[in-house]
Formats: C-alpha cells, structure tokens, sequence
C-alpha cells in the first residue's frame, strides 16, 4: 500500500490534510489523480512543495501541472526530507496511530491511518509544527 498526503496551510490558520491511498506504488496516475482532488478541495493558487519521487517529473504531470495556473511547483532538493512537512506527518502517523500496530490486512491499517488524521485535523498546532521543523515559512 502507498499513500499520498498534502498538508494545506492557510495564513488564517485554517491546515487541511488531504490524503489517498492506493494499492502498489505510486506512479504518475495517482499523482495526477491526487492534483485533480486537491484542485478540486482546495481554493486559490497552490504551492507543491514536492520531493524528488519519479512520479513528480514524469512528462504527464509536469505538462499538467504547466496547463494549471493554480499550481505553483517547488522541488526539494535531492534527499532532504527533513525539509518537506509531510515527512513530519508521516513519521507522527507511524508514531502514533501505527504504533504496535500488526495486522493480517491491509484495510485495519488504512482505517487506523484515517483515525489519526482525523486526530490530526483537531490538532490545528501539528501541521503547524511539522512545517516550523522545516525551517520553511509561509
């Protein structure tokens, strides 16, 4: 199982998580899957702030990406995770609502995963403190 999460920040304060799942890796399909749904759930202009993933710089997403004047693209440098927020929700997910977690399939741990974002949408100060981690600011 792969996952795609994006960590919407607004000046307001007002963070969204935004996530999909999907069985295997993740390729160029889901990533432009994952555009059109953030388009779709999310208002005004759009900085990604992306890491090296193949899937980001294939020819489909970049002329995608080009075609939408909403989308701003901003690459990580290679093998810096400890600058993308989403590293940090990733590794609270792991620590938190996977922790000990050991099952036989793979639908258990989806529902654990979407527990914990819920958790994480009430908590308005931790996508907050993974993008500070960073040392990015808006």
């Amino acid at each position: 199982m792969s996952a795609i999460g994006a960590l919407a920040y607004r000046r307001d304060g007002r963070n969204r998580v935004l996530m999909r799942f999907h069985r295997g890796e993740v390729r160029t399909p889901q990533v432009l899957a994952f555009l059109r749904h953030l388009l779709r759930h999310l208002y005004g202009r759009i900085v990604l702030i992306w890491d090296g993933l193949q899937a980001h710089r294939s020819k489909l997403v970049r002329e995608f990406v080009q075609r939408q004047h909403r989308l701003q693209v901003v690459r990580l440098p290679a093998y810096a995770p400890e600058l993308n927020p989403v590293e940090g929700l990733w590794g609270w997910i792991k620590g938190t609502c996977l922790a000990n977690v050991c099952e036989e399939a793979l639908e258990p741990v989806v529902e654990q995963v979407r527990r914990g974002v819920r958790r994480l949408r009430r908590r308005g100060d931790l996508p907050w403190a993974f993008l500070s981690r960073t040392g990015i600011s808006l």
